[in-house]
């Protein structure tokens, strides 16, 4: 059975590049009717940092990257290290120091500190070889390790599994991606509210990029747009806490972030006084509101906006008296998801009754 492995360091939440290792070895798993193990490469206690590993289990969550196995912790694998190393000093493949320090004897590779801690190299392969992994697909950056790894492998008494290389994610300047870039993390990415199902499909679209990649923004941002637009009206609203009645006012948001931002100006608008000549615009909307049922169709809502143009009505002025903003959703949209008691009051409000 084929069985692969996503092994971060718990130093937050997941670079973008380590999002793409994660995605391509779940449907690597997936293809082949396989298994993913999640190991946490935590041999290092300098490099971690608190709340490292819940962050990533929250990054593969929110991107639905299920784990069959995991997450298996280095630092709780001591002793399967240690029989390790007693393998390759009985093959005589390594030696051990003064000081207490194992290395290879080809290259001088350490594979166990004077503390007795592992090093990544030999707590890597151990692990690889402990847990049957049978492919390995990690970032290029990783090339300068797998002839050691190798030889490590050997010293061990196995061989190491096929290993596949990816390109990496690159910024702009073409520069690793990195924290100076934006965008580099999936905390980020969520921040920013670009949808999950719009950066996993971004991700899978890459799929195992024989050469380093520059991140696309504005491909991000487009299946970002998609995705919103392609969401029910339930989920939508789910995702940007607020009622469903005020989803029409989201559907032409570029992110949650700025759908979010829609709902507050539909559902909280800022108070606004407008000058007398926003008056009679004022007037005839609340004549034709108050006509119309409690809530609108789009249809009606934009029956009522053709009404008010084509007596020269100040659009600018109905926004501003319903949202509290001159720029925003649609404004047939915003007529649609506020009920006639609030579209009222919003008018009478704005015009200074």
């Amino acid at each position: 059975m084929v069985r692969v492995r996503f092994a971060p360091s718990p130093t937050g939440s997941l670079h973008l590049g380590n999002a793409l290792t994660a995605v391509a070895n779940r449907r690597f798993a997936d293809s082949a009717g396989g298994v993913l193990v999640l190991r946490i490469d935590d041999t290092d206690p300098s490099r971690a940092v608190d709340g490292g590993e819940a962050e990533i289990l929250g990054d593969l969550a929110w991107l639905g990257v299920r784990c069959d196995e995991g997450p298996v912790r280095q630092s709780e694998r001591g002793p399967l290290y240690a029989e390790a190393v007693e393998r390759a000093l009985a093959s005589r493949s390594a030696e051990r120091d003064a000081e207490g320090a194992v290395r290879l004897l080809r290259g001088g590779t350490t594979l166990l500190r004077a503390d007795g801690t592992a090093t990544y190299q030999l707590a890597s392969v151990a692990d690889d070889l402990d847990l049957n992994i049978t492919h390995v697909i990690r970032g290029n950056d990783h090339r300068p390790n797998l002839e050691i790894q190798q030889r490590i492998a050997r010293a061990l008494g196995g061989e190491l599994p096929d290993v596949i290389h990816h390109g990496l994610v690159l910024g702009q300047d073409g520069k690793k991606l990195s924290k100076r870039h934006g965008h580099s993390s999936i905390a980020e990415l969520r921040d920013e509210g670009f949808p999950p199902e719009a950066v996993r499909a971004y991700l899978d679209e890459l799929d195992l990029p024989e050469h380093d990649v520059h991140l696309d923004l504005a491909r991000l941002r487009r299946l970002a747009i998609d995705t919103i637009a392609a969401m029910s009206d339930d989920d939508l609203a789910a995702a940007v806490g607020a009622p469903v009645e005020v989803v029409p006012v989201l559907r032409g948001a570029r992110s949650l972030l700025e759908a979010k931002d829609y709902a507050s100006l539909a559902l909280e608008p800022a108070p606004t006084n407008l000058t007398p000549e926003a008056r009679p615009t004022l007037d005839r909307f609340v004549e034709l509101r108050e006509q119309a049922p409690e809530r609108l169709s789009p249809a009606e809502a934009r029956a009522i906006l053709r009404e008010l143009k084509a007596v020269g009505g100040d659009l600018r002025a109905l926004r501003l008296a319903l949202t509290g903003a001159e720029t925003g959703p649609e404004l047939a949209a915003v007529v649609a998801a506020v009920s006639r008691e609030d579209a009222l009051a919003r008018a009478a409000r704005a015009g200074g009754a």
